[in-house]
């Protein structure tokens, strides 16, 4: 049977060219022009690898694979990206892409890349869609994400809709940094009400809540040029 690979990508014309040249070699293709598409074509057919492309509207690729790595999904995931930027990379690869390609790339490097991808999963056991933690506890603070509250020292905390969504969006992925984009994204199933710029008043906000009077650590720390990132623990910020 032909391994499957579905290709997300909103430039039809690339798109085309890519799953055409794949064909050749041997794999079936599945052709998606957002996140939206791609979960149609997953509901109803087994994908062995995704190729992913960074630059999209909406639900960006970087976002995507964070998703779907936080909810357990271990399929292979190659990114694709035009940009000349380091932190993209290092970004898709820590919230688990098994690897990334720069646009323009000769067909045959991709076609490598994703052999030796596929190679490397069948080592690895196919877990999909593990069920996550209910609670979450950070000094003295636990987050109970069932009932949706957040206490302190067994004295509840008051969080508004979104003050709640930003904290489980960032205690889900302690110690990876998360954009600004991707949080507006996921806050709200995704709906852009939350512009950029109000992500930072939010966090503020969070912040506030999150005073801890046994310690000075500051949970939700700066991540210069990239965005916020959870830690448990304190650490020299004088890198970030």
């Amino acid at each position: 049977m032909k391994q499957r690979i579905l290709i997300i990508d909103d430039d039809t014309r690339h798109r085309n060219l890519l799953a055409n040249y794949i064909e050749t070699q041997g794999f079936d293709t599945l052709l998606a022009a957002n996140a939206i598409e791609m979960k149609k074509q997953r509901e109803r057919f087994h994908c062995d690898l995704l190729i992913l492309d960074i630059n999209m509207p909406g639900e960006d690729g970087i976002s995507i694979c964070q998703r779907l790595r936080t909810i357990g999904d271990k399929t292979p995931i190659i990114l694709l990206t035009s940009r000349n930027n380091i932190a993209d990379k290092i970004l898709g690869l820590e919230y688990g892409a098994d690897d990334y390609i720069t646009k323009p790339f000769d067909p045959t490097e991709l076609l490598a890349r994703v052999r030796s991808v596929l190679r490397r999963s069948l080592d690895k056991p196919m877990i999909n869609y593990q069920e996550q933690p209910n609670q979450f506890q950070f000094g003295t603070f636990v987050l109970d994400i069932s009932s949706r509250q957040l206490w302190c020292n067994n004295q509840r905390v008051s969080l508004s809709f979104d003050e709640f969504e930003l904290l489980k969006i960032l205690v889900n992925s302690p110690e990876l940094p998360i954009t600004r984009l991707q949080i507006a994204l996921q806050i709200r199933s995704g709906n852009q009400e939350n512009e950029q710029r109000n992500i930072d008043m939010l966090v503020s906000r969070l912040r506030k809540r999150l005073i801890d009077h046994s310690t000075t650590h500051q949970y939700i720390q700066t991540v210069r040029g990239i965005g916020y990132v959870f830690r448990n623990m304190s650490l020299d910020q004088s890198s970030l």
